[in-house]
């Protein structure tokens, strides 16, 4: 028989890591964009409003559990402005995420909770994809240098423009 606090808790929790990857990736957003890395500053806008798709889901699963939704950030914005360390942040989040929530999987399982189970199996996709997308100009940064970012935000804009 499911346990209801157990699978809340689990819920708020991701909720908790949630917030706090929303408002590290706007923070990175900002910066990024303030440092002319257009590109890269837009997928961090979009990846911490599917975020908050993430938090939106969870707590809905909450609610129909009749558990309150805890609105807190796990952890405080980390203060890196320099583009490859955003990238390996970035990584260590994501890949944390999807740890987190594939153990999270084997609980709901333990717990009977086939629903939260597979809200859990979505949100490990969606951080998979993440990591990849912070993966390839994490790769490219190593592989053409730091200004590979200055020259796919010029070309952004010039495609744009054109």
């Amino acid at each position: 028989m499911m346990n209801r606090e157990r699978s809340i808790t689990l819920l708020n929790t991701a909720i908790g890591d949630e917030l706090a990857t929303v408002q590290q990736y706007l923070y990175f957003h900002f910066h990024l964009g303030d440092q002319g890395f257009k590109h890269l500053a837009e997928l961090f806008k979009r990846t911490a409003i599917q975020e908050m798709g993430h938090v939106e889901a969870l707590a809905e699963r909450v609610l129909f559990l009749k558990g309150d939704v805890e609105m807190a950030a796990s952890a405080p914005v980390v203060k890196i402005t320099s583009a490859p360390e955003i990238l390996a942040k970035a990584l260590e989040m994501e890949e944390g995420g999807a740890r987190d929530y594939n153990q999270a999987v084997l609980d709901c399982e333990s717990n009977a909770d086939s629903a939260s189970k597979q809200l859990f199996e979505r949100l490990i996709n969606e951080e998979e994809r993440h990591f990849s997308g912070f993966e390839k100009h994490s790769d490219n940064i190593k592989k053409f240098g730091p200004s590979y970012l200055a020259l796919e935000s010029f070309n952004a804009e010039v495609h744009a423009a054109g």
